[in-house]
This record gives C-alpha cells, sequence and structure tokens, in this order.
C-alpha cells in the first residue's frame, strides 16, 4: 500500500509547499527525479566545455599551476551550494535566483539581481555555443573561421531550442545523455591521458614555464582565475526548474552538491589529462598554440580516436546550451509570472502541449543569436564576453548568499526539509567571503590594450546595472505582484514549521 500512496502524499505535500509560498499550483510537470536534475545541473556545468574552452587561455597566462584554480574555485562554490540548498528547499519555486532573493530580501533587490543575472545567463548561452565552433570544425576537417564559428553557434542555438521546446521530459533524456557523454569524455579520456600517454612530469604542476614574464608570479596566478571561475557555476538550474523535480526540497539539494563534486574531480581529471599528454606543453604556455587540444587528441588517440570524441564533445556541448537556455527561460518565466518585466503576460505563457515557457525560450535564443553576430563582427572579445557572464552569475550568487546572511542575522532559522543547523551561519560568512574575493578577481583588469580592453568587464556591468536602474525607475516593476510575498523568510518558516507539526500530529 505504501509503494502506491508514497507518490499522491508527496504530491500533495509540495502543492501545500507551494500553497505556503503563495502560489495555488504549478503550470509544470513534476517529471524530474534526482538522477535527471543532476544531470541538468552537471551539464550546465559542463567540465568537458569549460576545460575545453579557457585550456589554452589559462595556460597562456598562468602557465599549468593554473590548475589549482580548480581545486581553490570548487571549494568555494561548494559551500555557495550549501547556502543555495537551504533556500531551494524552502522555496523550492522556479526560477531560482529571482524568488529567492525576493523571498529574502524584497522586489527591488530581486528585480536588479535577476535583471544581471538573465543578462549573465543569456551571455553564457552565447559564449559556450562560441566555444563549440571549433570541436565541430575539427569533426568535419574544416579550417576555423568566424563565418564557420557563427553558423554552429547558431545551429547549437537552434537545435537546443528545438530540443526544449518538446518538453521536460526530453530536457530531462538530452541531459541525461550529455551527462554519460561528459563522463566518458572528461573522466574516462582523462584517465587514459594520464596513464597511457603521459610525456609531462607531474612537476609542471609547480612550474610556471615563463608564464607571466619578469612579473610577480603571484600576480600571474591571480590572473588566471578564470580558469576555475568559470567552470564553478551551473549547479543554481538545479533549483531553476524545482516545480518540475518530484520531491524538490530533498532532492535539489543534494543535485546541487552533487554537480559541485562531480564537476570538479571531473575537471581536475580533465585538466591533468590534458597537460600530461600535451606535446608542445611549452607552445601552449607560450601562447604559440591557441587550440591545443586537438593535436593532443590527434596524438594520443590517432585519427578515429579523435574523431569519436569529437563526437562526444559536441554531444556534451548540445546538452551544456540545452540545460543553459532552459534555465535562462525557467528565469525570465518566473521573472515575468510575478510581472516584473516588459512584455511579461507574453513572457509568462506556456505551452499548453508540452508545458514549457515558450516565449522565454524564445528570447533564451533568439538574443544570444544577435549576441553571436555581435562576436562575429569583434571576434577578440569573446574572451571578455565570458569574463563579464561569469562575473554577472556571481554577483547574482552572492546576492542571494548575502540575503541568507541578512536573514540569519534578524534570526531566520530554514525550515526547508534540507539544512545546515548550527554551522548555517559559519558557512554562510565562508561563502560570502569567498565570493567578494571571486568577483574582484573578475573585475581585475587585464595587464595590457585601451582602456576600453582594461575595464570592459566592469563597464559591461556598469552599462548593464544603469539600464536596469533606469528602467525600474521609470517603470516601476516592483510594484507588481503584490500577492507574493517578499522578505518573508522567517513567517514562511514558522508556518513550514507549524504545517510539519500539524502533519505529525494527525499522522499520530
Amino acid at each position: 500500500m505504501s509503494d502506491t500512496t508514497t507518490p499522491r502524499v508527496a504530491a500533495n505535500s509540495e502543492s501545500a509547499h507551494l500553497e505556503a509560498l503563495g502560489y495555488s499550483g504549478t503550470d509544470f510537470h513534476r517529471s524530474m527525479s534526482l538522477w535527471s536534475n543532476l544531470a541538468l545541473g552537471f551539464t550546465y556545468l559542463s567540465p568537458l566545455v569549460g576545460v575545453y574552452s579557457l585550456f589554452a587561455y589559462s595556460l597562456s597566462l598562468g602557465g599549468p599551476p593554473s590548475l589549482w584554480w580548480i581545486v581553490i574555485v570548487g571549494c568555494g562554490q561548494f559551500l555557495v551550494a550549501l547556502i543555495f540548498g537551504e533556500v531551494v528547499s524552502q522555496y523550492p519555486i522556479a526560477g531560482g535566483i529571482y524568488p529567492w532573493t525576493r523571498r529574502l530580501w524584497g522586489r527591488r533587490y530581486a528585480w536588479m539581481v535577476s535583471w544581471v543575472y538573465v543578462w549573465a545567463v543569456i551571455v553564457t548561452v552565447t559564449a559556450v555555443a562560441e566555444f563549440g565552433g571549433s570541436f565541430v570544425a575539427s569533426l568535419f576537417g574544416m579550417t576555423f573561421s568566424k563565418e564557420v564559428g557563427l553558423a554552429t553557434a547558431v545551429a547549437l542555438l537552434l537545435l537546443a531550442l528545438a530540443f526544449n521546446f518538446t518538453g521536460t521530459r526530453t530536457l530531462a533524456r538530452v541531459a541525461q545523455i550529455g551527462l554519460a557523454a561528459e563522463l566518458i569524455g572528461v573522466i574516462a579520456l582523462g584517465l587514459y591521458l594520464l596513464i597511457f600517454k603521459r610525456v609531462n612530469s607531474f612537476s609542471v604542476f609547480f612550474d610556471s614555464m615563463g608564464a607571466g614574464g619578469s612579473q610577480s608570479y603571484f600576480l600571474t596566478f591571480l590572473g588566471a582565475a578564470l580558469s576555475g571561475l568559470f567552470l564553478f557555476y551551473g549547479f543554481e538550474a538545479c533549483g531553476d526548474v524545482a516545480e518540475e523535480v518530484d520531491n524538490p526540497t530533498r532532492r535539489i539539494p543534494r543535485a546541487m552538491m552533487l554537480t559541485i563534486l562531480v564537476g570538479g574531480v571531473s575537471s581536475l581529471m580533465s585538466y591533468v589529462g590534458y597537460v600530461l599528454a600535451a606535446p608542445n606543453l611549452q607552445d601552449i604556455v607560450s601562447g604559440n598554440d591557441p587550440d591545443p587540444i586537438p593535436n593532443i587528441l590527434e596524438s594520443s588517440l590517432g585519427h578515429v580516436g579523435a574523431k569519436l570524441f569529437l563526437c562526444i564533445a559536441i554531444t556534451a556541448f548540445v546538452s551544456c546550451v540545452l540545460s543553459l537556455q532552459a534555465a535562462g527561460s525557467r528565469l525570465i518565466y518566473a521573472f515575468a509570472r510575478d510581472r516584473m518585466l516588459p512584455g511579461s503576460g507574453w513572457l509568462s505563457k506556456m505551452s499548453e502541449r508540452h508545458s514549457v515557457p515558450a516565449n522565454a525560450l524564445l528570447v533564451a535564443c533568439v538574443i544570444p543569436i544577435v549576441i553571436c553576430v555581435y562576436v562575429y563582427a569583434f571576434p577578440d572579445q569573446l574572451p571578455r564576453i565570458t569574463a563579464f557572464a561569469v562575473l554577472g552569475i556571481y554577483i547574482a550568487f552572492q546576492a542571494v548568499v548575502l540575503a541568507a546572511l541578512r536573514q540569519r542575522l534578524r534570526g531566520w532559522r530554514p525550515a526547508g526539509d534540507w539544512n545546515l543547523g548550527r554551522w548555517g551561519m559559519i558557512i554562510n560568512i565562508a561563502a560570502l567571503g569567498y565570493g567578494v574575493v571571486a568577483m574582484i578577481l573578475l573585475l581585475k583588469p587585464v595587464d595590457s590594450g585601451t582602456f576600453l580592453d582594461k575595464w570592459i568587464v566592469a563597464i559591461g556591468l556598469v552599462a548593464v546595472v544603469g539600464v536596469g536602474l533606469i528602467y525600474m525607475a521609470l517603470a516601476r516593476p516592483y510594484r507588481h505582484s503584490d500577492d507574493v510575498g517578499e522578505g518573508d523568510a522567517i513567517e514562511v518558516a514558522e508556518k513550514l514549521r507549524a504545517m510539519r507539526s500539524d502533519s505529525t500530529g494527525q499522522s499520530a
């Protein structure tokens, strides 16, 4: 009997939880398991995409010791994931960053944070689609060019849109396929290169190999931080689809933590394998080989093996773009559902057939295509665009961490099914400290170029924030959705505890 009633009890509990948060129900289908939710976060984080995209860039900036940024950032982001787990367990609402900041602080705060985050995610979708171009070119034996990059990026975005339009089940299936491709392409390949194709010593990870020139290596090492910072986000996507997950208050926190742990180990193995198998490591560090991984694969796996890996890698890229697009669309939908964006009625429209935010998905595809055209015109700006995307996402992350700390100081005790207990305050402070340092590193100007080149990341952030402030002042979108709570973490926690107590009493 318990096997047949448990799903119904769980569904009733999830509905009651949403009602306690001010929502009468959900328009989504709860068809995601823990495995599917982990797959979504993992393919968004995508160690294969992250390591490949910035492998040559990080080595040319900081040499082989850039590897240690994967460890440093992984530990820091795990702290952030712990805080996110507490928040999503109390607020299992679609959209992630937006509803969390709204309920932890307020509407104006949430609007500005989400405005920055929306643009950061959209730019991230663009960057990942652009980085996939060289894989496609290598697979088909084409010389990579601006035209090839634009065509493949647009094709990836449109393919992801087609998959996303078909519903949550397809998203989950493709994410699982992407997870399998990632594990094969990262862990299996990394181990193979490490065991059978190693040509360099492990000591290279303590040797700058001339990176940074005469500059202090400490400053050089700081400059290579993007190699780790670009890798460890995506776990928040597990919470973006909270209304599509069974038992979200328990499963999503676990999925977030597993995303960081499995992603971190995978990234390390992949990076180590590539470095130790590189026959021309000094050329990569010197900047003479801007796209070394195809050569590493060719020399290690042979022509056929390299082609097979490229097929796996392209599968991972498709899955990563799919997950990013899905997460961005859910944020836009959640934002619009509370009437906080221009055209909210159109943006919050759901597909009746597939139960996905169709118009929000269109926006999460069309705007990246426009940015791809900009990259086509100015290809040197892609690393700067990537850095802006990472900075925007880190700002949004730390806005959640700061808001959670503010509520703790006011007496909030998280009431979700998963929480940190007495360790919450210490971990919250540590996560915020880590985030502040990370943002400073992302804002650090490059050492060469014009004023615009040096400060393009900060200038981009100021432009996005400035436009957001102007719109917020003129349109006052935060005045809408009075029926949804804000800054109510303590009140909701008390309500959930009372509900749980009543449920326990009735069961007894």
